[in-house]
């Protein structure tokens, strides 16, 4: 999931583990799996209960850690990080989890979501005498649980959390205690699983089957939990909660060996495929999904519709990130290096593309060109989730109308931009209605705001153009 082949991003991912000898080797491992939610960054801190050390750098997770500094972190007790680099504008300053040293101990955060009220809240606390060494929102979490007058560190969370707004799956690590928490609409997936009798903590599920651990339940929007070595303990810190969890983590974010709330990816995106074919009127030879998020979707979509479903794309595994190219043609070629098509498979064929998502239109044209000049007669793009419209305040990389191509232009204006024989999106009801999450309202519990502009929170004045006004204040 590179940022210039698919134009969407997720925020990172977030794991810890406590009271296990080898809490830093499986911190690792559980890393690896969460590897597809941030490619810009990793570091894991750990403690023995008497310091908190940590190592971190710029990278994948494979070329962050190696023997030497994993070795040289104590304890066992870890939590890890693994970070895309979106609105805190990178840097390794920014590599989480961050960590704080003070005279009364010691503080190590990772975050997985974006605080929408940060820049207002970092302003006031430099007002009043802050200083910050990143851009990062967490930090200024960090310095809400520090200034905050209570005695228990579970208490000052509390306090923090009750000034902040957003989306965040957070997991925070001292010598004495992991504390977990979810913000009240529980925009982010959270899970608690066990390796023996060990806690564990992970972004997603698919962390736990790496590393042999049992799942135990999922975290619970605006819940506290607690692990030391008495167990675990959960309390609610916030009254109101109400259900929101991001549809694009069962569209596209996810694993599909995760589930999320009791629903498996795969299922649900094999669903999202079978709604989306009911909604089509289409003739053609043979489906095929974009790698790898799509493939899901394509067979869902290809059982319904009775079609072969092929391998009209593949992926080159072997790739890194392009960079920006010096020309229009080399840039392609980028993309080629990553995606190509099947000449045998596709041509002479009228071929179904399904992908989960358009944002911002070029890759999409990419690939219906790619396929067009294999030999395909007609490209038919099938996208398995509603137009992407509006833009995410809660950690996707996405934060203006004008980076949305669903939001300047009609469905049929795309389909000529694209260079589709027709283009079709599945509808917001369809979409909400097939992923499952039943009994939960209107939104079966979803946040769906990027299709509909109905956001779960408030959206402060400062989300909106966060650099701009971060760049006027004195």
């Amino acid at each position: 999931m590179f940022a210039d082949s698919k134009g969407l991003n997720e925020e990172c991912g977030v794991f810890g583990i406590w009271g296990h000898p080898d809490a830093v080797q499986i911190t690792y491992y559980g890393l690896h799996s969460l590897q597809h939610r941030g490619q810009e960054g990793a570091g894991i801190v750990a403690t023995d209960g008497n310091s908190l050390k940590g190592t971190r750098g710029e990278g994948l997770v494979n070329d962050v850690f190696n023997k030497s500094n994993l070795a040289s972190l104590p304890g066992h007790n870890a939590i890890g990080h693994v970070k895309y680099g979106g609105a805190d504008k990178g840097g390794l300053e920014n590599v989480q989890p961050l960590l704080f040293h003070s005279s009364s101990g010691s503080l190590a955060l990772a975050q997985n979501g974006n605080l929408i009220n940060a820049f207002d809240l970092k302003h006031q606390l430099e007002m009043q005498g802050s200083i910050f060494q990143s851009t990062s929102d967490t930090e200024v979490l960090a310095h809400l649980i520090k200034r905050s007058g209570y005695l228990a560190t579970k208490d000052k969370v509390k306090n923090a959390l009750s000034m902040v707004k957003g989306a965040y799956a957070l997991v925070l690590l001292t010598e004495d205690e992991m504390i977990i928490a979810l913000d009240p609409n529980g925009l982010r997936p959270l899970s608690i699983g066990k390796v023996g009798d060990s806690y564990c903590v992970s972004s997603e599920t698919c962390a736990f089957d790496l590393i042999g651990a049992e799942f135990v339940r999922d975290v619970e929007p605006g819940e506290l939990i607690i692990i030391n070595d008495e167990g675990l303990h959960a309390e609610p810190f916030a009254l109101s909660t109400s259900r929101a969890m991001c549809s694009m983590e069962y569209v596209y974010f996810s694993r599909p060996d995760s589930d999320i709330q009791g629903i498996n990816i795969h299922t649900a995106r094999k669903n999202l495929g079978k709604m989306l074919a009911k909604e089509v009127d289409i003739s053609a030879d043979v489906v095929t999904g974009v790698p790898d998020s799509s493939i899901s979707a394509a067979i869902g979509f290809a059982e319904t519709m009775g079609i072969p479903y092929e391998m009209g794309l593949i992926k080159n595994r072997y790739v890194g990130r392009t960079f920006i190219k010096p020309s229009q043609e080399l840039r392609e070629q980028g993309v080629k290096m990553k995606l190509s098509p099947v000449r045998k498979v596709v041509e002479g064929k009228r071929v179904i593309m399904v992908d989960d998502s358009i944002v911002r239109g070029t890759t999409s044209k990419r690939i219906v060109k790619m396929l067009k000049e294999a030999g395909a007669t007609e490209v038919h793009v099938c996208i398995s989730s509603p137009p992407m419209k509006h833009p995410c305040f809660y950690g996707i990389d996405v934060s203006s109308h004008e980076e949305l191509m669903a939001s300047t232009h009609s469905v049929p204006e795309m389909c000529k931009i694209i260079g589709a024989d027709t283009l079709t999106f599945l509808s917001v009801e369809g979409m909400l209605e097939v992923i499952g999450r039943k009994g939960y309202g209107d939104n079966c519990g979803q946040c769906a705001a990027c299709f509909t502009g109905e956001y779960p929170t408030e959206i402060y004045p400062d989300t909106l153009l966060p650099y701009e006004k971060e760049m006027s204040r004195p």
